[in-house]
């Protein structure tokens, strides 16, 4: 259920309401927007009476939500979610650019990419450091150096740091490196990690899952908020389908469908999305003008040489013509390349 406060309502009674819904053996979350407060009652109990709290002072309207997704919803929160992280802001007007190599490989290549978006006024840094591999031969990462190079080019560069967590084990060591937590495909569906990502207190990128419908990409949401963390960036990466000529499907049309059902903000990976550079700028390009909030762009010195994913990463002088191009869309939005 959803308690939507009157406007005028007083901290005493919006605290009074909160001990009613416990004693009903709900879960409650808050969320105070710019006019009134809300409440989400969160629980597996039915059939409660809701003339229990529509009586309560200060309590102007109860509603049921019928989604299985709660807290992400538009029903709990009807304004967009905007997330700070140090001086960048993910939702509302921005369009958040997170670039990088798929992997890190060494210094010198770390350094020349944050250079690089630097020099494009991009605000993130992205990178694997642990490398999740179909192959058991193929190159797994550097790990904890893999990090802090990243960090030591990030803190050069004025950026934010994203990387990929694998397991819950990796928490703490992301927690001391890493400003956004990465969530990829495979562990979409990871409960026990997502459980424990909503303990924490760091922004969460969270992929959807490569055969995820939507509604299941916002139930993982919902892991990670019943836990009591908020900051959430939904990423669309593409879906498998029966298509073998691009590496997935990108669904540009989850952009509009998250944006209806919930209040968080959704980007984009094009990179992942399509698996060809030949086919990264364009529909990232799509991305922004159906609305995206951001994208997720792999890029590298010299791709024909990278360890992981060469083929769908940009040259710098491609990343620099899309930077370019997305001005000119973001304009026509009145939104702001960051």
């Amino acid at each position: 259920m959803v308690i939507i406060m009157e406007d005028k309502a007083t901290e005493p009674e919006i605290q009074n309401v909160v001990e009613k819904i416990k004693s009903m053996g709900f879960t409650v979350h808050r969320s105070d927007g710019i006019q009134r407060t809300v409440l989400g009652a969160v629980g597996e109990k039915r059939d409660v009476d809701k003339r229990n709290l529509e009586l309560l002072q200060g309590v102007r309207e109860v509603i049921s939500i019928t989604k299985p997704y709660k807290l992400v919803s538009r029903e709990f929160k009807k304004d967009d979610t905007i997330i700070q992280v140090g001086t960048v802001k993910i939702g509302g007007d921005n369009v958040v650019i997170i670039a990088g190599p798929c992997a890190v490989e060494d210094r010198q290549q770390v350094m020349k990419i944050a250079e690089i978006l630097k020099q494009n006024s991009v605000s993130a840094l992205r990178g694997g450091a642990f490398k999740p591999r179909t192959s058991p031969y193929a190159f797994q990462g550097l790990g904890e150096h893999g990090l802090i190079l990243m960090r030591e080019a990030a803190d050069k560069y004025g950026l934010l740091v994203v990387s990929e967590v694998m397991d819950v084990s990796q928490i703490p060591l992301m927690e001391k490196y890493v400003d956004i937590i990465q969530i990829g495909a495979r562990n979409m569906h990871n409960f026990w990690l997502l459980r424990e990502l909503g303990k924490i207190r760091k922004p969460i990128l969270l992929k959807r899952g490569m055969s995820a419908t939507i509604e299941e990409w916002l139930m993982a949401a919902e892991y990670i908020m019943a836990g009591g963390n908020y900051q959430i960036v939904l990423c669309e990466r593409g879906i498998r389908t029966f298509e073998n000529y691009t590496r997935n499907t990108l669904d540009i049309s989850a952009i509009p469908v998250i944006q209806k059902l919930s209040h968080l903000p959704v980007i984009v990976d094009p990179s992942h999305g399509t698996g060809r550079r030949d086919k990264v700028r364009p529909m990232a390009r799509a991305a922004i003008a159906a609305g995206a909030h951001g994208l997720l762009i792999e890029v590298h010195p010299d791709p024909e040489t990278a360890l992981s994913d060469g083929a769908q990463s940009l040259y710098p002088e491609q990343f620099n013509q899309l930077i370019f191009e997305l001005n000119d869309i973001a304009k026509v939005l009145r939104k702001k390349i960051c």
